[in-house]
């Protein structure tokens, strides 16, 4: 069996031998062998481990990439797969989310949005029927400053126009997503703005952002199913 010392497979992934006492650390590889004179004796199955963490993490997150080489450390590549699968399903929510959000902003007027006719003032509850969001969840986003409606001076009603009612939209369309809740204000300050062409520019630059994701994370799944299959577990 050939061994592999640190500073070998370092090189070759381009760390510090110290990165790969850290990833040992974490238990996400298997504890390796020691020489007579204490070094360290990697083989092609620690290799291949390192390579699995490396190009699983900046598509899966360092957590995730470690629950799931823990998993097939055990031998549980179901487990592990699932987890993998997990993350691209939530990928593809958030990819459909920045296509649905480019297309609202394509379309400036609100009844090419809906069948439903808008007033200049809406109430909460006119607003919550027309856009289908519940007038709690329009409430907790005005407490969060997502949303600032006037008040009606004579009753203190909410007074929401037409450029909340998109930006309701707009949250209703973001709000299950992961990627874009850092992106969220951005882009409901530049629709208030009337900078509907920023608002795109930070949707299209999310969009390019998720579609990087996607390819780490088929980089990460390849090197994944290498490790797997090192391990004789496919």
């Amino acid at each position: 069996m050939r061994y592999y010392k640190p500073i070998e497979i370092a090189r070759e992934l381009q760390i510090s031998t110290s990165a790969l006492r850290h990833y040992e650390s974490w238990g996400v590889v298997p504890v390796p062998a020691r020489a007579a004179n204490g070094y360290r004796l990697y083989t092609k199955l620690h290799l291949a481990y390192f390579r699995c963490l490396r190009a699983m993490s900046p598509g899966f997150g360092v957590g995730l990439t470690c629950d799931v080489l823990r998993h097939i450390q055990n031998a549980n590549t179901d487990a592990a797969f699932w987890l993998v699968n997990k993350q691209q399903a939530i990928l593809q929510q958030d990819k459909n989310a920045a296509s649905q959000t480019l297309d609202l902003l394509q379309n400036l007027d609100l009844p090419t949005v809906t069948n439903k006719k808008t007033k200049s003032h809406m109430t909460i509850g006119e607003v919550a029927a027309f856009t289908g969001v519940t007038t709690s969840a329009i409430r907790h986003w005005e407490k969060e400053g997502l949303l600032t409606p006037a008040r009606d001076p004579e009753n203190g009603y909410r007074l929401f126009t037409q450029m909340h009612i998109r930006k309701i939209l707009l949250i209703r369309t973001l709000r299950s997503t992961v990627y874009f809740l850092s992106s969220m204000k951005e882009i409901l300050h530049a629709v208030e703005n009337q900078s509907i062409e920023h608002a795109k520019k930070v949707t299209e630059d999310a969009v390019l952002s998720i579609y990087e994701r996607n390819r780490h994370q088929f980089r990460g799944i390849h090197q994944l199913v290498e490790l797997c299959k090192e391990l004789e577990l496919l």
